[in-house]
């Protein structure tokens, strides 16, 4: 009994020494954590459970079949974070370059089937060479098994990528098929095809960093949600980020316990528009002062910063908060933001997190670029997720809503249920000095008549009673009441039942 006891104890040892000393050293020496130190740091002490740890990849080819280590380059299993129960699997970059085999793929197929069973997260951290090249079409037929894992679980379980290494080829496909991708600074890189590629077929000289890293990610292509400083402060913060998460689309929204009342109020909140209607004021003072303890975690805030994504609380529980942003753009819709917010939407749709939206949108932004680009489409994306989400939609018009803009930022004809306002709310097709310069064009050259005429659209349409008198807006709020209505709108929505008509899938405007 003690010989086989030995026996294990030595093949766990195995398992957990990976590539060996030597390329754990060099792992460190690039400033990243291994695998194991990864999921030590992610999940909460002593909680891993892992799963085959013992899995070796079966090629011979090459002479691979003197080359085998236990776990096959990718640590996986389930464990907690703060005490609720999340599936992960870590590539290791010590092993075979973390390349991906055919039993390496099994592994991470097996812990997200079981996390689509059981409905938990799952969470992947990237750090891999990309296909093993030895076992040819066995490894990229892995990746199509966990690709097709990433699309059922779609909806079903929320999807987290941790991209703390490289990541290229086809292996980009699976963290973007996910819910959320975080990457880290000088230390992960994503693109189809590498820099000696992209020489040889462009003539472009360009390096890891610059076509793919994270803060290429994060600020230009958008594909990133937030880049990190190191692989310490990615998982912290992951950590943070998964406490506003449900398990599943089977349960609510998280909640937790606050000090913070639901019938606080912020008279500060009364001073926060400008007089001028042109001058721009931060959104942030205003989702901060509303929320739960002014805690709002932000997604892409690098990346089309004229709308604003991210969790926070509402008397406990997680709500989605979408919000134009006035400092970036006035605020106006464009290609970018459209994409950013529409999927942000869908996500808080498909697992039951109340959206709550704040507006102050002067239009969608004009010009050739724009229009070439398919603004049309894009624009339609947004609109089309607020149309179809279900969940409870609160929005809060604090200043601009113009034209189409107004009708796609979860206005009441999208089915909003609780549409407020702010007295300093303008609803109108457009603003009143454009819309007057149309209307009494014949008057152009006269300033002063054209002045007045101004102020006579602003007092008869620029205003929120108007909407207010069709029934548009449910009620015209004092800005500085605006977390105690939210509260009580939410609270009053927590039962809320909707469903769209039967069908197979809808046809979103890509």
């Amino acid at each position: 009994m003690q010989e086989i006891l030995q026996q294990l104890a030595e093949k766990r040892a195995a398992a957990r020494a990976g590539g060996g000393k030597r390329r754990i050293d060099a792992q460190h020496g690039k400033g990243r954590l291994t695998a194991r130190e990864r999921i030590e740091l992610l999940l909460d002490p002593d909680s891993f459970e892992e799963w085959d740890m013992f899995v070796e990849h079966r090629s011979s080819d090459f002479g691979m079949s003197a080359q085998k280590v236990p776990g096959d380059g990718v640590v996986t299993g389930y464990g907690t974070i703060n005490g609720r129960l999340v599936f992960i699997f870590s590539q290791d970059f010590t092993v075979f370059g973390g390349s991906l085999s055919e039993a390496h793929a099994e592994k991470i197929c097996k812990v997200m089937d079981q996390a689509m069973r059981v409905g938990a997260p799952v969470i992947g951290i990237n750090d891999s060479g990309g296909a093993r090249i030895q076992e040819g079409v066995a490894s990229l037929a892995g990746y199509a098994e966990v690709f097709q894992r990433n699309i059922l679980a779609s909806g079903v379980v929320p999807q987290i990528s941790l991209v703390m290494g490289p990541c290229a080829g086809g292996a980009v496909y699976s963290p973007a098929m996910t819910d959320f991708i975080f990457m880290v600074k000088d230390s992960s890189y994503m693109f189809v095809t590498g820099p000696d590629v992209v020489k040889t077929v462009t003539h472009e000289t360009v390096t890891h960093e610059q076509l793919g890293g994270a803060v290429t990610h994060s600020t230009i292509s958008g594909i990133a949600d937030l880049a990190f400083e190191d692989d310490v402060e990615a998982l912290m913060q992951v950590r943070r980020f998964f406490d506003f998460l449900p398990g599943s689309n089977r349960g609510g929204p998280p909640s937790r316990p606050t000090e913070d009342e639901t019938d606080r109020v912020d008279y500060s909140l009364d001073t926060l528009i400008p007089a001028n209607p042109n001058k721009p004021y931060d959104m942030h003072e205003l989702i901060r002062k509303v929320v739960d303890e002014g805690d709002f975690f932000e997604l892409q805030p690098n990346y089309a910063g004229n709308i604003l994504v991210g969790f926070a609380r509402v008397g406990g529980s997680t709500v989605g908060i979408v919000a134009n942003q006035p400092m970036v753009l006035a605020g106006c819709l464009d290609i970018d933001s459209s994409r950013k917010a529409a999927r942000f939407v869908r996500f808080c749709d498909c697992f039951n997190i109340p959206i709550l939206t704040f507006v102050d949108v002067p239009g969608f932004l004009p010009g050739t670029a724009q229009e070439h680009g398919a603004i049309i489409k894009h624009g339609a994306k947004l609109l089309f997720a607020y149309g179809e989400a279900t969940v409870p939609k609160v929005t809060v018009i604090t200043r601009k809503a113009y034209g189409g803009a107004y009708d796609v930022m979860s206005s009441k004809h999208l089915r909003g249920d609780v549409n407020y306002a702010w007295p300093t709310a303008e609803i109108a097709v457009m603003g009143p000095k454009g819309a007057v310069e149309i209307i009494f064009r014949a008057d152009i050259g006269d300033r002063e008549k054209l002045a007045l005429r101004t102020e006579e659209y602003r007092q008869k349409f620029a205003t929120p009673f108007v909407a207010g008198a069709r029934g548009f807006i449910d009620d015209v709020i004092m800005p500085h009441s605006t977390r105690v209505r939210i509260c009580r709108a939410l609270a009053m929505l927590k039962e809320k039942r909707l469903e769209n008509p039967w069908k197979k899938h809808d046809n979103i405007p890509l």
